[in-house]
């Protein structure tokens, strides 16, 4: 990406600073920590199994999701103390800050106003208005505090053991969790949220498909605009769609036990993934991103 011709965002919180809240992720009532090789499996299956990951690091022994642990008091969000300068944060930072451009302009067309949501930036584990995470959840978007949050460790992880290297690989990460934010903003998310409490198994799977496939759909509108405006180089969009198919369900399922269970699925295959992120970046235009209208997405 021609990141030089991107603004960083205003609305980052780096908590980098502030260092790991303790080593290791506990897990159930017997206080297990989880080991290197676990976090690993972890981040692939939290990839897998929805937009909040901490039922999978609370319900290992139980099944169930663990009590939600509130965060503190929510107020004004205080400014980053400096503008982040490891690369990766100021990619994360400056495609940010694209994607608010882009969805201000796109939400002005259809009449509304778009409220950016904040990028938190942490290292180990963090407190949210979800519950607490730790980096071996990977990316996430917590529509209680309207945040996203990203270890930017993650990257690496993304590049080596994803096989999906490159910037505007990290950028179709971030921009997905963004268009999480648009499906919270435009009352989609709630929706389905309140249809996936009352079905079960496999309708509750499909929808969290539709759900997770409708913002690769908007992470491509942002990549439309994005490329519209001259800011991608040759060979980013090969990266986008290399990691939308990296994180398919059919991928890590193979990858994790060496079979598929379609059933399963919750974000949806590698070709599914990339279709609709292929949609919206030939598009440019929300209305084809329509993932619930679709007999078979």
């Amino acid at each position: 990406m021609r990141q030089e011709d991107m603004r960083e965002s205003e609305n980052v919180e780096d908590r980098t600073g502030m260092g790991p809240a303790g080593g290791g992720f506990p897990i159930g009532g017997g206080g297990i920590k989880l080991g290197g090789g676990a976090l690993i499996l972890i981040v692939i299956v939290s990839l897998l199994f929805g937009v909040n990951p901490l039922s999978l690091l609370g319900g290992l022994e139980s099944g169930t999701s663990p009590p939600v642990e509130p965060a503190p008091g929510y107020g004004p969000q205080r400014a980053p103390s400096s503008a982040p300068s490891d690369p990766a944060k100021v990619t994360a930072s400056k495609v940010l800050g694209d994607t608010e451009d882009v969805w201000t302009a796109v939400f002005k067309t259809l009449g509304g106003t778009y409220q950016p949501p904040t990028l938190v930036l942490f290292p180990g584990r963090v407190r949210s208005a979800c519950g607490i995470a730790s980096e071996a959840a990977g990316p996430f978007y917590c529509a209680e505090d309207q945040k996203l949050y990203l270890d930017t460790t993650f990257f690496d992880e993304l590049a080596q053991r994803f096989r999906a290297p490159g910037d505007f690989a990290q950028a179709y990460v971030i921009a997905h969790e963004v268009g999480h934010h648009v499906q919270n903003l435009t009352g989609t998310m709630g929706q389905v949220d309140a249809q996936r409490q009352r079905a079960g198994g496999r309708a509750n799977n499909a929808l969290s498909v539709r759900l997770e496939l409708q913002a690769d759909c908007y992470a491509g509108v942002w990549g439309y605009f994005a490329q519209k405006r001259n800011k991608l180089d040759p060979g980013d969009i090969e990266e986008g769609l290399a990691a939308a198919a990296a994180v398919g369900d059919d991928r890590i399922q193979r990858q994790m036990q060496g079979y598929v269970v379609p059933d399963s699925f919750t974000h949806g295959s590698a070709a599914q993934r990339q279709y609709w992120f292929k949609v919206g970046l030939a598009s440019g235009d929300v209305r084809k991103c329509d993932t619930f209208a679709q007999r078979d997405p």
